[in-house]
């Protein structure tokens, strides 16, 4: 074997199944239920539905489901395989949001939009600007590289923007976006700020807005049990999104859809 041969690096590759805490968050909801969630561990999308399952202290069962080799039970409920997917009894749909919306309106104790209609007005606002701006710029910041230095650069502003147009928005006590509990717009946006530390720092070397609001904001997210039930460890989300840092090609739906600039799947 040649030299070059033994020191080629191994690309690395998503996770199949979930580890630390959402691993065992994972295994105490493998039981049937009637609420079943169809997830991957490293979505983002997925993760806000469960962390929504988390916070109202559902039963459910959670499904662990490889997206890339679309099993009918999963284009059973999306013919797109797409996950996040949600079977409640004898009904079921798709999209992460309209998932969230379900779970609201199905079993509004804990909720997370707020009972105050102006409130949940404000809400949905604010979850509108992470689908439109945070979330696609994530994408493109991670999937630009470093070497194309003005896209770079400019694909980092729009990101680091976004992120800044919510701290500069949300309540000034804090801790969380609307004050002192999680709630909608933190969940919404939770999975990508997540990511910032665990994905954008060591592959883009960006750690987030330097404010002190961004930091109270984060370090509470951080200690909401809801949302850390559906955290991995460090390792799988560098794996699995080892693959958008290099913005290989058959990555995935959002990152085909990132490298030629059309709307998210």
């Amino acid at each position: 074997m040649s030299t070059s041969s033994k020191t080629e690096r191994i690309q690395k590759t998503y996770h199949t199944k979930a580890t630390g805490n959402a691993l065992a968050t994972a295994e105490s909801h493998g039981k049937e239920a009637s609420v079943q969630l169809y997830g991957s561990c490293f979505c983002p999308f997925v993760q806000r539905v469960w962390i929504a399952l988390e916070h109202k202290g559902l039963q459910y069962q959670y499904l662990e489901i490889d997206p890339y080799k679309k099993p009918k039970a999963l284009t059973d409920l999306n013919p797109r395989g797409l996950v996040p997917a949600l079977r409640d009894g004898d009904w079921g749909s798709y999209e992460s949001t309209v998932l969230m919306e379900y779970l609201e309106d199905a079993h509004p104790k804990k909720s997370l939009l707020g009972t105050d209609a102006k409130q949940r007005a404000e809400n949905r606002l604010w979850a509108d600007h992470v689908n439109r701006h945070l979330v696609p710029s994530f994408y493109r910041f991670l999937q630009t590289q470093m070497h194309e230095t003005a896209k770079s650069n400019a694909a980092k502003k729009d990101f680091d923007d976004a992120v800044r147009k919510l701290v500069d928005n949300a309540h000034p006590q804090g801790p969380f976006f609307a004050g002192e509990e999680l709630g909608w717009v933190d969940v919404m946006a939770a999975p990508w700020i997540l990511r910032i530390p665990r994905v954008l720092k060591p592959y883009r070397q960006y750690d987030g807005p330097d404010s002190e609001r961004y930091r109270m904001w984060t370090e509470a997210m951080e200690g909401n049990g809801a949302v850390m039930a559906t955290v991995s460890g460090d390792e799988l989300y560098l794996d699995s999104y080892e693959r958008y840092a290099e913005d290989r090609p058959g990555t995935s739906q959002v990152a085909e859809a990132t490298r030629s600039g059309k709307e998210l799947p």
